[in-house]
């Protein structure tokens, strides 16, 4: 089975909230458990997970890194494997982001 995208595992995270109150409880309370049983896979200890539910009178915008992480790096990180990257830095970069 092929890897899938951050862009993929959101959509899929967010359309089983939408059809899954239970689903939504779970991802709101205790997000990193919750991405971990949804996909099969342990989120790196040091990675956070934050999930934020827009309202009627406030609104989530979610800014990228300066120099945001290509599909494979993303795919890197979700099956954690976190070597070489550190703060600023992208694994196949040759230096800061920003």
């Amino acid at each position: 089975m092929a890897t899938k995208s951050y862009a993929e595992m959101r959509a899929e995270l967010i359309d089983r909230a939408r059809q899954d109150e239970s689903f939504r409880a779970r991802l709101l309370d205790d997000p990193k458990a919750t991405v971990e049983e949804a996909f099969g896979a342990k989120v790196p200890e040091s990675m956070t997970i934050e999930v934020h539910e827009d309202s009627a009178t406030q609104a989530h915008l979610v800014l990228p890194p300066m120099a945001a992480l290509n599909d494979e790096e993303l795919a890197d990180i979700a099956a954690g494997d976190l070597s070489g990257y550190g703060k600023g830095y992208h694994k196949h970069g040759d230096g800061p982001t920003h």
